[in-house]
């Protein structure tokens, strides 16, 4: 069931966004070679803290952290620990947060120092998807409109989707309908409507599209070990147009 939103509740994803985009912001400004995935973990759970909101994520379906921290081959949801960055990493942080009950959820991937031409390509691409799917979130238009503006930016490139994992509405709770794929035929599917609020979030693959999932069980990498990326934005379906709730964080 898709449940739009009234103008109150948007506001109030609004405002919950607007946490997740200083938390995200401010992560960016830390990562460095030397430091480890914990170290991020509790200082986002600090600053979420001290911004008078919940994490999302902790505890979510048995999740033990604030956020998920995926190095390099880690798709998405990778547990942060004792893990060292190093130089000519990338790192994928997505986080999620509560606030008076609306929900916002994003991720960005991040260079560690100097990374390869490889790397920033694929970095790069993620983010331009992720950039078009948001610019195809129009009322009167389709979820596969938003998942064909990913999957051709990915292919263009040369470079791969993952399939297992997709986007997702949100805001009244951290995942709900309608799924949002990142691939498929642009015109069919659910029709986009006012109020609608949704977390777009292509995960791109510098190899083939395969994924493992590690024995932790919530682990996600390539089956190749190729490099993977992962950009997401909250967006609300408006008359005028999407509107990036998250926007601040790229």
């Amino acid at each position: 069931m898709i449940e739009l939103k009234s103008p109150r509740q948007l506001e109030g994803i609004l405002k919950a966004s607007r946490v997740l985009v200083d938390v995200l912001t401010g992560l960016k400004k830390i990562v460095t070679p030397g430091i480890t995935t914990q170290y991020l973990d509790q200082w986002a759970r600090r600053r979420i803290l001290d911004l008078g909101a919940s994490c999302a994520f902790l505890g979510y379906k048995g999740f033990p952290k604030t956020i998920c921290a995926s190095v390099n081959e880690e798709i998405v949801h990778g547990i942060p620990g004792m893990r060292l960055l190093k130089d000519g990493d990338i790192i994928s942080l997505d986080a999620g947060v509560r606030l008076n009950g609306f929900f916002s959820d994003a991720a960005v991937t991040i260079a560690v120092g100097n990374i390869t031409n490889e790397a920033a390509h694929l970095i790069e691409v993620t983010r331009k998807a992720l950039l078009e799917g948001v610019c195809r979130a129009l009322c009167g238009g389709t979820i596969s409109d938003i998942s064909c503006a990913v999957e051709r930016c990915a292919v263009n490139n040369k470079l791969n989707v993952v399939r297992e994992f997709v986007g997702h509405g949100i805001g009244l709770s951290l995942h709900e309908d309608p799924p949002v794929p990142n691939f498929g035929k642009s015109g069919s599917n659910i029709r986009l409507k006012e109020g609608m609020v949704l977390a777009i979030e292509p995960m791109i693959n510098a190899g083939n599209p395969g994924i493992e999932i590690l024995p932790d069980g919530w682990t996600a990498v390539t089956k190749d070990r190729s490099l993977s990326a992962h950009f997401e934005h909250t967006v609300a379906i408006t008359k005028n147009g999407p509107k990036i709730f998250t926007e601040g964080i790229l």
